[in-house]
């Protein structure tokens, strides 16, 4: 079997068990730049970029060298999208909805409120046509797209004060993920969109007073538990957010079939590692931080009845205005239905089953 063959058929942790790394020499040597919206210290989320020039180094025999920069370095971390569609970098890892105000479309590619979970989100990409969709538009940015990386079902975050009912809400200055901004806003709170490095002393300072980023094992190394006490759940805005390696389309026809097959493959590794990791990582986060003080709180029903409505009626305002989301999401939301008809049954009936015992 020649080393293409290889490839595609054991994928790279195929080729890494068998312990030999074949050199790709169909293609010259190749570097690459990448921009990532996360900061360094993140080594989950921002890892996953550097999980990915890993394996394209390794595979290549180390003839397709990746650098990995973290947000700020190149640009700022809301740049990323910019610089690749200008072709001032060749590729960037970020998550879609923070590039909303281009075009709302972008947030399906991520995540929105009260949208599809990790596992539905990867099986409506790969499985569905999710990854054809989602490509297709960002054609327009003169970018393709590359699963790299999904977070799983998030938390609601950290709060100064708590939420008691739908009327808190009300003027709150809320640190939120992109696109789940504007649900914030039509119950009446006020959406801050900052970079992850940028939070906690947004936060300190009181500029914001709530703010929600990932999960237990991101937000103890930030260390939002320090200034605002209430951890709220769930992020009804991140069922399962999924991120993105974007690669500017030049740079990507430029590459032969093999490296091509290399770079999908090697999202396709971080892609699975970056959820592994946070899977594995958050219990023991979770229980450091309760130990610590953090008070873990639900949102109130009528917040989430009011946030469910809301983003319905968005949904159904953006479809009625604008093309290109109608398009992607009436697949999206088709796809929703069946996943959620089916997890009722079999996973989310077993999900209960068990975290109701003592283990």
């Amino acid at each position: 079997m020649d080393r293409r063959s290889l490839i595609k058929h054991t994928g790279i942790a195929g080729v890494l068990a068998a312990g030999a790394a074949p050199a790709v020499h169909a293609q010259g040597a190749v570097r690459w730049r990448l921009a990532s919206s996360f900061p360094k210290s993140l080594d989950t989320i921002y890892g996953a970029a550097e999980t990915f020039a890993r394996h394209i180094k390794a595979i290549s025999g180390g003839k397709f060298d990746v650098s990995v920069h973290p947000a700020g370095e190149l640009m700022p971390a809301f740049s990323v999208v910019d610089g690749v569609q200008q072709g001032s970098i060749e590729a960037a890892h970020t998550a879609a909805y923070y590039f909303f105000e281009k075009d709302d479309t972008f947030a399906i590619g991520g995540a929105i409120p009260f949208g599809l979970n990790s596992r539905q989100m990867s099986a409506w990409t790969f499985q569905g046509n999710g990854l054809r969709l989602m490509r297709e538009f960002y054609a327009r940015y003169n970018m393709i797209s590359f699963p790299c990386g999904n977070t799983g079902a998030q938390m609601g975050g950290w709060f100064r004060k708590e939420i008691r009912s739908l009327a808190d809400m009300k003027g709150l200055k809320l640190r939120v993920g992109g696109f789940a901004g504007k649900v914030i806003e039509r119950l009446g709170g006020i959406p801050q969109n900052l970079p992850g490095g940028e939070i906690y002393q947004a936060l300190e300072k009181g500029s914001i007073d709530a703010a929600e980023w990932i999960g237990p094992y991101d937000d103890q190394k930030l260390g939002f538990n320090k200034v605002a006490p209430n951890y709220y759940y769930p992020g009804w805005w991140e069922g399962g957010l999924q991120l993105d390696l974007y690669v500017n389309q030049k740079a990507y026809d430029a590459l032969t079939p093999e490296y091509k097959a290399l770079v999908e493959a090697a999202a396709s590794a971080a892609h699975v590692d970056m959820q592994a990791k946070y899977d594995a990582k958050n219990p023991t986060a979770l229980k450091q931080l309760v130990g610590a003080g953090a008070r873990l709180r639900p949102f109130p029903a009528d917040v989430m009845s009011a946030a469910f409505k809301e983003s319905m009626q968005l949904y159904a305002e953006l479809s009625a205005s604008n093309p290109a989301w109608a398009k992607v999401y009436a697949d999206y939301a088709r796809f929703r239905g069946e996943q959620n008809l089916w997890f009722r049954f079999a996973e989310a009936t077993f999900d209960r089953f068990m975290q109701g015992q003592k283990l």
